[in-house]
């Protein structure tokens, strides 16, 4: 079932052309970060375009338990007055982070270096994903964790009373570790170190420089290196969030294979750091137009112009790009399925430890709908073919990235496709229905189009 309800069942069927303007939502990692530094920073932070799917809603609501207070004015125009770095509360009851992986990792490291106790619990899915790789780097700080078996939540974590600043190298590369590891650092005396083999997303260290903070980023034989000065005064902001380029992937990806289709995204996020899936459409022979390149919120944007593109290739992905498009493989796997030839998506085991298992999702599902997939630990293979049959209920896993990724296959495929629940949908892209059908695509709430 959805993690805030009963399950929504939902139907795509074959559409026709896709046309007119995505107004996708705010990008749900700015989203979460500008949420928590300006909790940690002195006076008001303005956040404008902020997502307002319940992932980030959750994140709103822990940092009012934190003790700042965060108030919503009007359509994703929100202003938080911040306690400043040190100043979280403990708070009065547990912290539920609802589906959301980053929220809590990224909670768990503001807090971990203050002296106070919190703990963290989640929705079904949630409490099934490992925390440790959170815990481990926090307890080098000084902070301790307490949680089910496997590093599990709920999961108890005692703030460091005297925390110390720490070098860190990923193991794994992680958006999410390294920013936990960096908000951590805020608090503890002296320089904290992260070095990361891959780069990956880098809007923590984007807002950290803007919010006031010393942060700098080397590139070393032992790989990017990005050190931050604890202690430092962060100052409220402005912060205009720009639209979220892995929700603007499924309208973009629905237009790219619905034949006839014309739309325009505008204001999305190019962060080179979040690139990867645009670099892998564009060689497979996306129809996509980059136009009025511009800077918002200290991060690059642009409008998206995407027109069908029948012509389609199947590509490898490099392992070294896993990293900049991690959420985009579901929706990869969908346009692989359409596309000729066989798309070899490689260096994703990381998807095992999202919020379902991605690989085996995407793959009993395509299969399901009649599509020869191919996979391992670390590697995905679709085989594209002329006409998806379709005619399958796909589980969602409680999944939003699943859900959508299998909405839009439906739009194309021969029969309707269905989810189980389109309810987890809410967490990151709260007006993908209306959005979807605005632009002409055929969904439905009821169950009984997918076999």
């Amino acid at each position: 079932m959805s993690a805030h309800g009963s399950p929504i069942p939902m139907t795509a069927h074959r559409s026709g052309p896709l046309s007119g303007v995505a107004q996708v939502p705010g990008d749900k990692s700015i989203s979460h970060r500008a949420l928590i530094l300006g909790a940690l920073a002195v006076g008001e932070t303005r956040i404008t375009g902020l997502l307002e799917g319940q992932d980030v809603l959750d994140t709103a609501e822990a940092m009012r338990a934190f003790g700042a207070r965060v108030t919503r004015h009007g359509d994703g125009e929100w202003t938080v007055q911040g306690v400043g770095v040190g100043g979280f509360a403990e708070p009065a009851q547990v912290i539920d982070c609802g589906n959301s992986g980053t929220g809590v990792r990224l909670v768990m490291g503001a807090m971990a270096t203050t002296p106070i106790c919190a703990t963290f619990t989640g929705d079904a899915s949630l409490n099934k994903r490992p925390m440790g790789r959170v815990t481990d780097p926090l307890a080098l700080f000084g902070a301790r964790a307490a949680g089910r078996d496997g590093g599990r939540l709920p999961m108890t974590i005692v703030g460091a009373v005297d925390p110390v600043p720490v070098r860190y190298a990923l193991p794994v590369a992680s958006a999410q570790v390294k920013s936990a590891v960096l908000l951590a650092g805020l608090n503890a005396p002296g320089e904290t170190l992260v070095i990361e083999a891959e780069a990956t997303r880098d809007h923590t260290e984007r807002m950290l420089r803007g919010f006031g903070a010393n942060v700098r980023v080397e590139d070393t034989e032992e790989g990017r290196v990005i050190t931050l000065t604890g202690r430092p005064e962060l100052t409220g902001q402005t912060v205009a969030v720009p639209r979220d380029p892995s929700s603007a992937a499924f309208p973009v990806c629905a237009a790219l294979i619905v034949p006839g289709s014309h739309i325009t995204v505008p204001g999305v996020s190019r962060n080179p750091t979040r690139d990867g899936l645009y670099a892998t459409l564009l060689e497979m022979g996306a129809d996509i137009r980059f136009e009025n390149i511009r800077e918002e919120g200290g991060e690059p944007v642009a409008d998206l112009h995407v027109r069908y593109s029948p012509d389609l290739s199947g590509v490898e992905t490099p392992p070294g790009r896993a990293a900049s498009m991690i959420d985009e493989f579901p929706i990869l796997s969908v346009v692989a399925a359409v596309s000729k030839g066989k798309t070899v998506m490689r260096g994703v085991s990381e998807l095992r430890v999202k919020e379902s298992d991605r690989i085996d999702a995407m793959a009993r599902g395509l299969e399901a709908c009649g599509v020869r997939v191919e996979e391992d630990d670390d590697t995905l293979i679709v085989h594209g073919m002329d006409a998806v049959p379709g005619g399958a209920v796909t589980q969602s896993r409680l999944d939003h990235r699943i859900a959508m990724s299998f909405l839009v296959l439906g739009m194309v495929a021969q029969a309707p496709i269905s989810v189980d629940d389109a309810g987890p949908i809410a967490t990151s892209f709260p007006v993908f229905e209306p959005l979807m059908t605005g632009l002409g695509a055929a969904l439905s709430r009821d169950s009984g189009g997918g076999r």
